[in-house]
């Protein structure tokens, strides 16, 4: 099998049902734009070594691809315990981390700031896909519930990557005093 199949020459794409449509349709961007977030996952999870959280985030890029197969029609479930894998992350690491305060800037340690950009990206799919589903375009089950639990997940981890960096994170207000 080629990798190219010359069908997006014309601006068109196939979703795993069969369906075709302009590679500008917003269930396209959804799916490329989750796409896109696990690949700033894959960045940060570089950056950040072997590390439990690294870890995390490989299990985070694998629900990512059914939920993107699942945007474009194709097989697959985010699952209940999948929300609750990160709920349960989102506390631990929580533990560690000191009290937050202030909102604060994105950014620190590299690993830290990759993770900032993956909860923007993040933040974007979710956008996208309540747009799809207000608009009835898609019914996502447990992808919208996923999406909102992991920018909440990546904020955290961002956090949790300057601590153990030894880099303090940016507040909000002492930024905007310099």
């Amino acid at each position: 099998m080629k990798i190219y199949t010359k069908a997006g020459d014309k601006g068109q794409t196939t979703l795993a049902g069969g369906q075709t449509i302009s590679k500008n349709h917003r269930l396209v961007e959804a799916y490329g734009t989750i796409d896109e977030l696990s690949s700033f996952i894959g960045l940060a999870s570089a950056e950040l070594g072997g590390e439990k959280l690294a870890k995390d985030l490989i299990w985070v890029q694998r629900r990512l691809f059914i939920a993107g197969s699942v945007l474009a029609g194709g097989p697959g479930e985010v699952k209940a315990e999948d929300l609750t894998f990160l709920e349960t992350a989102i506390d631990r690491i929580s533990e560690e981390l000191p009290p937050l305060q202030d909102f604060i800037v994105p950014g620190g340690s590299k690993g830290a700031a990759l993770l900032h950009v993956a909860r923007g990206v993040c933040r974007r799919a979710e956008r996208l896909i309540v747009g799809l589903e207000q608009a009835g375009t898609l019914s996502a089950g447990n992808i919208l519930p996923f999406v909102n639990r992991l920018s909440d997940y990546l904020f955290c981890a961002a956090r949790l990557a300057n601590l153990k960096e030894g880099v303090d994170d940016i507040l909000a207000k002492e930024a905007a005093e310099n």
